[in-house]
């Protein structure tokens, strides 16, 4: 298990930016480079490209970094049952103050339902979650039920794999501390889930967002392997 977050999303200045569901906001690197964070977007209704990717769902769906909830309600107003977990505190309240379900959370901690849910999302960047990407695709496996999906986010370089240490921060000059985060084209999201074990089942892009679609081992492929292991 990768080691719980230290708090960096729970601070100001990410929980000032949803509480007040504006930016700007940006991830910045220690060689200066900056990140904008959509977070009117993120604070928005679920626009058409979010739906396009909640249509895709199956059975019982996982939000992984969920921030304001805004695919949780979505999701519970099309009635999948439906959880959102986050690291902040202000993300966490705010789902729920819209009628989502939420918990405070990170992925790497013990969560309801493990090795249950049908559908992971990674959307919104997330698929850099702890700045190591095989860490973070060997826990969703845990998550998932065998053949589960996950959705994930990559960014729209395609030459793009890198970890990375970085810091939010934002115009009035507040900073976070800094964290470990990992930024991923598609290309390099397929490479990184091959050797875990991982299927394509989809990638397409839409309203500037890039996105693939995985599914976990079955417990058939992982008995077959067993048997061919033992047979050698």
């Amino acid at each position: 298990m990768t080691p719980v977050d230290d708090g960096t999303w729970s601070a100001d200045p990410y929980a000032y930016a949803l509480r007040t569901g504006r930016g700007p906001l940006f991830l910045r690197r220690a060689d200066g480079w900056l990140l904008l964070l959509e977070v009117e977007r993120w604070c928005a209704e679920a626009d058409g490209v979010d739906l396009e990717v909640l249509r895709r769902c199956e059975g019982a769906v996982l939000d992984v970094g969920c921030g304001p909830g805004r695919l949780v309600v979505a999701l519970g107003e099309r009635g999948l049952p439906v959880l959102g977990i986050d690291v902040s505190e202000a993300a966490v309240a705010r789902t729920v103050a819209l009628g989502g379900q939420a918990l405070r959370r990170s992925v790497f901690e013990p969560l309801p339902a493990e090795g249950r849910w049908g559908t992971a999302l990674l959307l919104d960047g997330n698929v850099g979650i702890g700045g190591d990407p095989r860490a973070l695709l060997d826990r969703m496996a845990q998550l998932l039920a065998p053949g589960g999906l996950l959705i994930a986010e990559t960014v729209t370089d395609p030459d793009v794999d890198e970890r990375v240490r970085v810091h939010v921060t934002d115009a009035r000059g507040a900073v976070g501390s800094p964290f470990p985060w990992a930024r991923l084209g598609t290309p390099a999201l397929l490479r990184h889930a091959h050797r875990a074990g991982w299927r394509a089942a989809g990638q397409w892009t839409a309203g500037g967002r890039c996105f693939v679609a995985l599914r976990s081992r079955s417990r058939n492929s992982n008995a077959v392997t067993g048997s061919r292991r033992a047979r050698k």
